[in-house]
């Protein structure tokens, strides 16, 4: 009996480690990353994708590697976890239109802004060096950084790797 309690705390402290340090496995709420991710769908989160976090805290201990565009990366926004695609990174250039409509072009690829987003974002040439630009696959139901802007690589948690 003794022996079994044994094993159990220990398989307890090793699943909180690798909760808190390596995945975890958050369920999705929304369809701003639809067709992608559905709403109510489980992820699972490399949270070492990046480097490693402080537990319970908003700093990196340590970083090996940066987001990439197309990345799927997990971060805090106002106290919630998000779930969005890097489309730019760190010095990226940002080409933004109005002729027939809001657009912002980064990657190849026309993402389509309302005109508060634009005006949030004109005159900003390139992603800020330390940050993303991550939206949601369903352009309409994402809010996302086109409304409240450049996200810090030290508030990505991490990558999805499977959903």
């Amino acid at each position: 009996m003794r022996k079994a309690l044994h094993y159990i705390l220990i398989g307890i402290f090793f699943g909180l480690i690798l909760k808190l340090f390596v995945l975890d496995i958050p369920c999705i709420l929304g369809n701003s990353m639809e067709s992608t991710i559905r709403d109510r769908e489980h992820v699972i989160v490399n949270k070492l994708a990046y480097g490693l976090d402080k537990p319970f805290g908003s700093t990196r201990m340590t970083t090996w590697a940066h987001p990439k565009a197309g990345d799927i990366i997990v971060y805090m926004h106002n106290g919630d976890m998000v779930v969005k695609r890097c489309v730019a990174c760190s010095g990226m250039p940002l080409d933004f239109s109005c002729d027939s409509q809001y657009t912002l072009k980064v990657g190849g690829e026309n993402i389509p802004l309302t005109y508060e987003q634009y005006r949030l974002l004109d005159g900003i040439t390139s992603v800020p060096e330390g940050c993303v630009f991550a939206v949601g696959d369903n352009y309409q139901a994402s809010i996302d950084s086109r409304n409240y802007g450049f996200i810090p690589e030290c508030d990505v948690l991490g990558k999805v790797l499977w959903k």
